[in-house]
């Protein structure tokens, strides 16, 4: 059906002086003297653009877009300036068989407004359709929406940045930190009230320094696009607190600005990179918050549904759902794929961000046939001059066919290791049948990333995530206790590989809560004692819990804050791991440039990586085919190759004991050329070691049960 219903437009008692304008750049661009305004529909035969007082609440102007060039609805304003309110209606075909949705009752907000005002206020006219209409959404809605949509706002993009500039972390270097810019800030003592929550609050001193002091490199921030809270979840009285369900990839999420104003995101990266930290965002490029045929008309629905989305080949009116949310953005589309590149520039060179992790990465490298690497949006992004220099991070996985995509990214990206993280819980949690895999992942899961050239980097190692258990509730909940998101405890994942080593949640038993703090540092060395890529979630350094909830998207409260008053085993592991991550960037053989294969190389008499099973001999076909086997060493030799020129490394030479099983394993200390004795740098039974006593070859080193060790080389000309 086609039914284009315009609503009548506001009165206006001068002719405007609308001009022609020009077809780019895309979005409204304030140049000094007035503000352009673009916008792409294949299909659309009008674009209104309607002007806003003030608090976006009365429409005062609308406007018809004069100009059509090469699919850009264009106009001019003279006199307009930064501040101006906006949104747009858009006409043509309301036809869903077709794939087709324009409804100009519905005020759509720009793809690329740089600041929305406003909270979306859920509406029955918010949707195109008439909800319980018998024809469901083939009817057509005459209400008005405008009163219920964040409006756009033309910003003034001027700033003084000072000297900043990206920081460039090498990626060897890089430990990645991810957290929650509400979260983070939320429960700190040192954040004022009235920017808790905010970017603002990340500019906290003692909030900037507790990062800084870790060690860690970069700062990951979940979504931080504006993005809307479903209407389910408002009704029971909970948010999309993760932020993964965005609707403007140009414009922070307003809950975020605690001054209301776009200056407040750069003064926090300006605050980060002073700190010598980098800032990643967390990208939701996959889908948009209009989900499928039943959802809400709010921007790219109306404004070319057909163009933005995947639509069912057989039958337009229905969405392709590779994303699990309802609907699939189509970036084979070119001007589609050149908003997303657009907003990745924008974010990479006026805001400065210093690199991305992209949610449900396969969907953006998906043609309508499959995964393809050679997908224009991944050839783009590795050829662009800007983006070719940030950081790529890819979640290989999406809920498509073909969807699971780890190790298959090109070159030029870095990718989260799912298998790293299932191996280690595995692996310290006691099962049988782990050591060799535990062993692939101790080396950058080189049978999935060594190729091509990749790096050991491109394995983005993590044992938690902000999707499932804490580490402390890993180690302390057999099941996932989500019954606080009111959905009966059926959501989140149930194949957690988490033990509570005896009793469901708290307790005051000492030996257990002995080994779940060994535990955890046993996860913690096990991630930054590793080759590739290291990716701490933020309160797990000092045992944050959510009190079992694996699945924590709707809960912004206490459960999804961090919560800053340490325990003193809190501050314990704290220290432990500020510790370890000093290791990591000490000892350079630890975050190798080249993976570690375990072949002789003949040119300089050296195994890079060698094997031990616990009397010292190197590891057996049958040792390794053993599902019980749960003990091992890993010797890291300094004299290795470290470049692709052959000759001698100068780095130490480590020794790295893991014991999995329940008991004590002696541990023989090898005899390792060039070298007179050991020194134990770590024993996570002991976390109190500093690497003060001498161990000879041949000692037998009571390793303890469910523990990890570190050794390093010395020479007697050392001590």
């Amino acid at each position: 059906m086609t039914r284009p219903k315009q609503t009548e437009p506001a009165a206006h008692t001068e002719p405007t002086r609308i001009r022609e304008g020009r077809p780019f750049p895309l979005g409204a661009t304030w140049d000094g003297l007035g503000v352009n305004f673009a916008l792409f529909s294949a299909h659309a035969t009008k674009v209104e653009l309607c002007l806003f007082d003030d608090a976006g609440e009365v429409e005062l102007e609308r406007i018809e877009l004069p100009e059509y060039t090469d699919e850009i609805f264009h106009g001019y304003l003279p006199d307009a300036h930064p501040g101006l309110i906006y949104g747009y209606r858009v006409h043509g075909p309301y036809d869903p068989a077709n794939g087709h949705r324009f409804n100009p009752n519905k005020l759509l907000i720009d793809p690329y407004a740089k600041q929305l005002i406003g909270q979306l206020k859920w509406s029955e006219a918010l949707f195109g359709y008439t909800i319980g209409h018998p024809d469901a959404d083939l009817s057509f809605d005459e209400r008005d929406s405008a009163p219920f949509v964040p409006k756009c706002k033309v910003i003034d993009p001027a700033h003084t940045w000072g000297h900043d500039q990206r920081v460039n972390v090498p990626w060897d270097k890089t430990i990645i930190y991810e957290t929650h810019v509400r979260g983070f800030s939320m429960r700190h003592p040192s954040v004022p009230e009235n920017v808790r929550g905010t970017f603002a609050g990340l500019m906290v001193d003692d909030v900037l320094d507790h990062i800084r002091k870790l060690g860690v490199s970069s700062v990951e921030l979940l979504p931080i696009h504006a993005f809307v809270n479903d209407q389910h979840l408002l009704h029971k009285g909970m948010t999309n607190y993760w932020g993964y369900n965005s609707l403007a990839f140009f414009a922070p999420d307003p809950r975020y600005l605690a001054s209301g104003k776009i200056a407040e995101f750069k003064e926090m990266v300006a605050h980060l990179h002073e700190a010598r930290l980098e800032v990643i965002l967390d990208v939701v490029y996959n889908h948009t918050a209009e989900g499928n045929e039943q959802g809400p008309t709010l921007s790219m629905r109306g404004i070319d549904n057909a163009s933005y989305y995947r639509l069912m080949p057989d039958d337009k009116r229905f969405y392709i759902n590779d994303s699990g949310t309802g609907n699939t953005l189509d970036l084979s589309h070119p001007c589609v794929l050149q908003m997303v590149t657009d907003s990745l520039r924008y974010w990479a060179g006026e805001m400065h961000v210093d690199g991305f992790r992209f949610d449900l990465a396969t969907i953006l490298g998906r043609y309508h046939d499959g995964f393809d690497e050679r997908h224009s949006f991944l050839v783009a992004c590795r050829q662009d001059p800007l983006l070719s220099e940030v950081k790529l991070i890819a979640e290989p996985w999406d809920c498509g066919p073909g969807g699971y995509q780890v190790g298959n990214f090109p070159p030029g990206w870095v990718e989260w290791n799912d298998r790293f993280r299932d191996t280690v819980r595995a692996f310290w949690k006691g099962d049988e049948g782990q050591l060799a895999d535990f062993a692939n992942r101790m080396t950058a899961s080189g049978e999935m990333f060594n190729q091509r050239g990749r790096r050991p980097y491109a394995s983005v190692n993590f044992v938690t995530a902000h999707d499932g258990f804490t580490l402390n509730d890993l180690v302390s909940y057999n099941d996932k206790h989500n019954e606080a998101n009111d959905e009966n405890n059926q959501d989140g994942s149930n194949h957690n590989l988490s033990w509570n080593h005896g009793v469901e949640g708290p307790t005051d038993d000492p030996e257990i809560n002995a080994l779940r703090h060994r535990q955890m540092r046993n996860f913690f060395a096990t991630l930054l004692l590793a080759q590739g890529t290291p990716m701490l979630v933020a309160g797990d350094e000092f045992a944050r819990t959510q009190d079992g909830n694996n699945n924590a998207y709707c809960q912004d409260s206490e459960i999804g804050w961090v919560n800053w008053d340490l325990s003193e085993d809190g501050k314990a592991l704290l220290k432990f791991v500020k510790r370890l991550i000093k290791l990591r960037l000490t000892y350079p053989i630890l975050r190798r440039g080249r993976f570690l294969v375990g072949n002789y190389n003949e040119d300089i008499g050296v195994k890079d990586v060698t094997w031990l099973a616990p009397d010292a001999s190197e590891m057996t076909t049958e040792h390794w085919h053993d599902p019980h086997n749960r003990c091992l060493g890993m010797l890291l030799d300094g004299r290795a190759q470290e470049t692709g020129i052959r000759r001698k490394g100068g780095d130490a030479t480590l020794l790295l004991v893991v014991n999995a099983h329940h008991d004590i394993v002696e541990f023989t200390l090898p005899d390792v050329p060039e070298g007179s004795f050991w020194i134990c740098l770590v024993d996570t039974h002991q976390p109190q070691v500093r690497g003060q006593e001498r161990f000879a070859f041949g000692h037998r080193y009571s390793v303890t049960g469910r523990s990890l060790l570190l050794f390093e080389l010395q020479h007697e000309e050392d001590e």
